[in-house]
């Protein structure tokens, strides 16, 4: 190995093990001026001249890493690519679930982020090349406005390792209690003399939607052939048109409503009147029962275009310069189409019959009349582009002294152009049935026709566009100093700037007031919200121009649930409406920017040698980042601006001891810090009038602090073989908590009622907003959370085995977790009040995490000759808290699923390979739930396999 190569900076961005894909931990980069070992190699075991066994292709891929494994000190996990241009998996999140102690969250089938040990996205930190950066996408509800990074970005196929820090080092980039995960594109110098061109293409095909979509990925690369320059370029595009059906619950409630099994619950029906007590309408209003339940079908229409360029220069053994850029774009429309009924603040009017109750206090079903019946027609358009350059000069200095000179820039900008709800309603149907008997597969049964036009009055309008920008900054140097054999001093400094900034504005209005012209297009005399029965006017009405026709398809629905409704036509709708041309009102809580500068540096010493006997290798140190930041958000119709800093000194240690060839004792301890959420550090605030409900951040808020405890046993006991045991612990000293005051009015909030959304029921009945049935939330510094778990991982081949079975091969493993945290929320109701209405007590519960599951395990097998090769992967997460809930409910999260892919792949020449690939295999169901007791459905939905056949070339 030349001198200086020990000072790729950034594990894994040269290496060299590229024949294989594989799961490992590389502690250092390979020599990047060293093709890739077999390249060409069948993955047969051969015997060369000396009759030793050379292992090629994958095994040989497993090898080499588990061999610099052997060698490293801290904890590092890593996949790389089988071949450049070759990833394992469609995902870049999917593949990082192989890697001990990931788990994913998925977003339309496809993983998008990811949690390290129990914490989740926000814990992480993910650099590009070497740059810390964020990728930003859409989800289910908005664009990501957070720290999270989203690996649904970008293709798989342009890059060529992920590398995964479990354990902090001094010279390692602060920021993360989970990990910092490295994503590293194509290095040309790491490739073969002249020119290599690979290209692949294609074809998906989803069985739920039954659409096939293409997927094209290629390369170009050239090294000169004194190996002293090398050029790439690498493309990637995918186009899919999948469905997302499933039913989904909104949460569920507790609310008192107009009549119980022929009980009246007020002195007058529909509205007004004092609440008369009676045992059936107290049982009713204390029980919960779904908010909104309703079945629908979103379609998600992706395209995705990645580029990817580097250009490396290596005159003479002591220098390197490199140049990196990437580019992609993520596109998506989300067409959400539901039919509901709008339970939720209406439940005043609707008269309940034959209600039935379950042990865990829900009206599980019942038939309702004066049902406020719904359909919601929502479109979403959102473009995400993202782009760094970068460049390192590397340098050595005589034969112990070198450093690195590194710098770039980023931008992630998730625009949403368009966000547009259009919503139908019948407030009035009869006989509207639900049974959530089956609480993942509820019977929904429509008495009235929800395919009759005529039954519908166009009520509400809704556009929300948004943008989300995030950038990064960052200049670092980097020195390294061999002192004497065996001890080795680091020291480095870095400047990074990170810029936040999300703006959003709404057209949002109810076409209908309290009463008199219509507030869209003066033309209607509309009804007071008083007045309920078939002549109530709230709305246009739904004329057969204005709508279309949806037909549910297989979303899981028992017998007896309505399969078919009329919605909006959003194109016909919002020109009749004249919606795009409203104009645009900002959303209050949704402007925001936050800024940070980092000023730091590190000091990092190495050793290794024997003491005893005993050999060791060792890294100590500490790292320094002092923190500008200043936030800004809008506090009522005011833009407010804070200022603050904050430094923290951060030593970490990591200790490595061999007390055989075969048996590694790691250990590790770090002070590690994340900065805080960044939707919580705005000074502003935000109002939902739908849920009553009224947000401030805080921007004084202190990072989040952790001691972390990393041991470690591996042992290699035979060739391409490891079984390992890790034990890691996380005492979190300061974690920034929810705080929630409930019985609170808005007016003494101070906010305007220009903050509420134009449709909501605060806003179109003011008197609401003095009413004590407000929940005000903002968050505040809290006493610290725990965490510990252990990982148990084993990879081998079978040569154990006779015949032919001897190129089977399998990973497997798994992670157990115990975490506790205390949480403020709001629980459940326990008496009604004499005025009718319910108060919820707020008090702290005891919970996980956030994202924590408490078992996860992933396991591959394998098959390959010099001709065939297969692989079939099983993961599994158990269940986990998501976050806070609401209404009463105690937490809301998701339970236990299992996901099964496999591919199958068959050389027909040394240049022509094709391939069937097939994910979500099973057609596993997104279950979520709200109350961590109770367990009530919050959505069930599913995405459907996708097979994808292909073929690919390389010469």
């Amino acid at each position: 190995m030349r001198k200086g190569t020990r000072n790729m900076w950034f594990a894994g961005v040269s290496l060299a093990v590229m024949a294989g894909a594989s799961i490992a931990t590389p502690a250092m980069a390979q020599d990047a001026q060293t093709p890739p070992a077999a390249e060409n190699a069948a993955p047969e075991p051969a015997q060369d001249d000396s009759g030793q066994i050379v292992v090629t292709g994958f095994r040989q891929s497993l090898d080499k890493a588990l061999n610099v494994k052997k060698e490293s000190v801290s904890s590092v996990d890593a996949i790389v690519a089988e071949d450049i241009a070759k990833f394992p998996d469609q995902n870049l999140a999917e593949s990082l679930q192989r890697i001990p102690g990931i788990s994913i969250q998925r977003d339309a089938g496809e993983g998008r982020a990811i949690t390290v040990r129990g914490l989740g996205a926000q814990f992480t930190r993910v650099r590009v090349n070497g740059l810390e950066t964020v990728a930003t996408s859409t989800d289910g509800a908005s664009a990501n406005r957070d720290r999270a990074f989203d690996f649904n970005v970008f293709a798989s196929e342009l890059f060529s390792s992920l590398v995964v820090h479990k354990t902090a080092e001094a010279s390692l980039d602060e920021g993360s209690l989970g990990a910092v995960v490295d994503l590293n594109t194509g290095n040309p110098l790491a490739g073969k003399y002249g020119f290599t061109f690979v290209g692949s293409a294609q074809a998906s095909y989803n069985d739920l939607s039954k659409n096939w979509g293409p997927r094209f990925a290629g390369l170009l690369s050239w090294k000169s052939p004194d190996g002293t320059f090398g050029a790439s370029i690498s493309g990637a595009y995918s186009k899919t048109d999948n469905l997302e059906l499933g039913n989904n619950s909104v949460r569920w409630a507790q609310a008192t409503f107009d009549q119980v099994g022929g009980t009246n619950c007020w002195t007058t029906a529909n509205s007004g009147g004092t609440y008369v007590p009676s045992a059936a309408c107290s049982q009713a209003a204390l029980a919960f029962h779904p908010r909104i339940p309703r079945y629908g079908s979103v379609r998600h229409d992706r395209e995705r275009l990645g580029l990817t360029g580097s250009v490396q220069w290596a005159p003479s053994d002591a220098t390197k310069i490199s140049i990196d850029g990437l580019y992609s774009r993520f596109k998506e429309t989300r067409e959400e189409k539901w039919l509901e009924v709008l339970m939720r603040s209406n439940e005043r009017s609707i008269n309940v019959v034959n209600p039935v109750y379950d042990s865990n206090n829900n009206m599980i079903s019942a038939t309702l009349n004066d049902a406020w019946v719904r359909t919601e027609h929502y479109l979403r358009k959102s473009d995400t582009e993202f782009y760094q350059i970068g460049g390192s000069w590397d340098q050595e200095l005589g034969d112990s002294f070198r450093f690195t000179l590194m710098g770039g820039l980023s931008k992630s900008s998730a625009d949403i152009p368009v966000e547009t709800t259009i919503v139908l309603d019948d407030r009035d149907a009869q006989n509207y049935h639900y049974d959530y008997t089956n609480m993942q597969s509820p019977v929904l049964t429509f008495g009235t026709s929800v395919t009759d036009p005529a039954n519908f009055q166009l009520a509400e309008i809704r556009d929300r566009p948004s943008n989300v920008t995030n950038k990064f900054r960052t200049a670092q140097l980097r020195t390294e100093w061999d002192v004497t054999e065996g001890f080795q001093i680091k020291a480095g400094g870095v400047y990074r700037r990170f810029d936040y900034e999300v703006t959003a504005f709404q057209r949002d209005t109810a076409v209908c007031g309290n009463g008199g012209l219509d507030l869209v297009l003066k033309t209607l005399t509309c009804s007071t919200t008083a007045t309920f029965g078939p002549t109530a006017v709230y709305g246009f009405p739904a004329t057969a121009g204005l709508t279309e026709l949806v037909n549910l398809g297989n979303a899981g629905q028992p017998a007896g649930t309505t399969t078919s409704w009329v919605i909006a036509n959003i194109d016909a709708a919002a020109a009749y409406t004249g919606l795009y041309n409203r104009p645009l009102l900002l959303d209050v809580g949704n402007n925001r920017n936050v800024t940070e500068e980092v000023k730091g540096g590190y000091l990092q010493f190495d050793a290794k040698g024997e003491l005893l006997g005993l050999r060791y290798a060792l890294n100590a140190g500490i790292r320094y980042a002092h923190t500008d930041q200043s936030s800004t958000g809008i506090n009522g119709t005011l833009p407010v601006t804070v200022k603050r800093d904050y430094a923290d000194w951060l030593p970490s240690m990591n200790l490595a001891l061999f007390p055989t060839d075969n048996i590694i004792l790691r250990g590790a301890i770090s002070d590690v810090m994340t900065r805080p959420t960044l939707g919580s550090l705005t000074p502003g605030g935000s109002a939902d009038g739908f849920n009553y409900r009224v947000s401030f951040g805080n921007p004084n808020l202190d990072p989040f602090r952790a001691t972390a405890y990393d041991v470690a046993a591996e042992w290699y006991f035979a060739p391409q073989s490891i079984f390992s045991v890790a034990l890691f612990k996380k005492d979190v000293k300061s974690f920034p908590v929810s705080a929630t005051l409930t019985g609170q009015t808005f007016t003494s909030t101070g906010l305007p009622a220009s903050v509420l959304a134009a449709s909501s029921p605060a806003y179109l009945n003011p008197a609401q907003q003095a009413q004590p049935i407000w929940t005000v939330v903002t968050t505040i510094n809290g006493t610290g959370a725990s965490l510990k778990g252990m990982e148990i991982a084993i990879q081998a081949p079978f040569r154990f085995l006779p015949g032919f079975l001897k190129n089977f091969g399998g990973i497997a493993n798994v992670t157990f977790i115990d975490s506790t945290a205390n949480y403020s929320q709001s629980a459940p109701a326990t008496a009604v009040n004499a005025n009718g209405s319910l108060t919820l007590p707020n008090k702290v519960f005891s919970s996980t995490l956030y994202g924590v599951s408490k078992k996860a395990f992933n396991a591959t097998l394998y098959y390959e000759d010099k001709k065939f090769s297969a692989r079939a992967s099983v993961s599994y997460r158990g269940p986990y808290v998501d976050a806070g809930s609401g209404t009463g409910n105690v937490f809301e999260g998701y339970n236990a699923i299992t996901n099964v892919d496999a591919s199958v792949r068959y050389k027909l020449t040394e240049w022509i390979e094709l391939s069937v690939e097939g994910t979500n295999l099973t057609d596993a169901y997104r279950d979520r739930y709200t109350d961590t007791a109770a367990n009530r459905n919050y959505e069930y939905n599913h995405f459907g396999r996708t097979i994808l056949f292909g073929a690919r070339l390389k010469l």
